[in-house]
């Protein structure tokens, strides 16, 4: 493979994942990991991606906020409108962050009365704009790849509260091993937000169908709804029919 056809594999790689490690990519790429590093120092060099001890990250995702930069940006403001309809006044909403949440907190409506519990300090920064909501940052050790609170002191604060829906991205999603993040510690934490659910929320764009890490969150089964740009009865979300509501 030349090196050309390696740098587009990897930013397509990164953007639909937000992360990858240099490991990962050299198995996928079936070249060395001194390769990737090199490629990953040449990449970061010309301000494609942000390069990171044993990886790199997707520079939309580390700054949710540029627009520009946000990979498949109308995917996920369709994304967003199908979230937003599950809102209602009253309701307690846990958030993590990323730029699909982002796009769906641009979204809310002005006149919502509701809680939001989220991870993210962007996203708490974002929600505050809305003068009728209550926010709550459940605070911990800052991830600065994810740019979410991780650590003990979220995972306590989570099994203290009960919220009506949570809503979570997906770095990778599969009909068959479910939920699966690239990260163990942003894991635990999501995990935690799955049980402080009544109901869990999946938003995700469809070139993440089909696609898995090593570290599980949950089973399929645990997902409520599962939100893509895709029509409901698009035939890429047959696989996942079963107990999910598509929108």
């Amino acid at each position: 493979m030349l090196k050309k056809e390696r740098h587009t594999q990897i930013i397509k790689q990164i953007n639909l994942h937000n992360k990858v490690l240099s490991s990962h990519l050299s198995v996928e790429l079936k070249v060395s990991e001194d390769t990737i590093r090199r490629d990953l120092s040449e990449l970061a060099a010309q301000g494609q991606v942000i390069k990171t001890h044993g990886g790199a990250l997707s520079i939309s995702y580390h700054f949710p906020k540029q627009e520009a930069r946000v990979y498949a940006r109308e995917a996920k403001q369709e994304i967003a409108k199908k979230a937003v309809s599950l809102l209602r006044n009253g309701i307690i909403v846990l958030t993590e962050g990323g730029t699909t949440m982002m796009e769906m907190v641009k979204l809310i409506p002005k006149t919502l009365e509701a809680t939001f519990f989220t991870i993210s300090p962007s996203i708490s920064l974002e929600l505050a704009e809305y003068p009728l909501l209550t926010v709550v940052l459940i605070g911990g050790q800052l991830d600065m790849s994810a740019q979410i609170c991780i650590g003990e002191k979220p995972v306590t604060e989570l099994n203290d509260i009960n919220v009506d829906l949570c809503f979570l991205g997906a770095n990778a999603i599969d009909a068959n091993e479910g939920l699966t993040e690239i990260d163990w510690r942003v894991a635990q934490v999501k995990k935690a937000m799955i049980k402080s659910a009544a109901k869990l929320v999946v938003l995700t764009i469809s070139e993440k169908l089909n696609s898995t890490h090593k570290m599980r969150v949950c089973d399929s089964k645990k997902i409520h709804h599962l939100i893509t740009e895709l029509d409901p009865e698009d035939e890429q979300l047959e696989g996942y029919r079963n107990n999910i509501i598509m929108l």
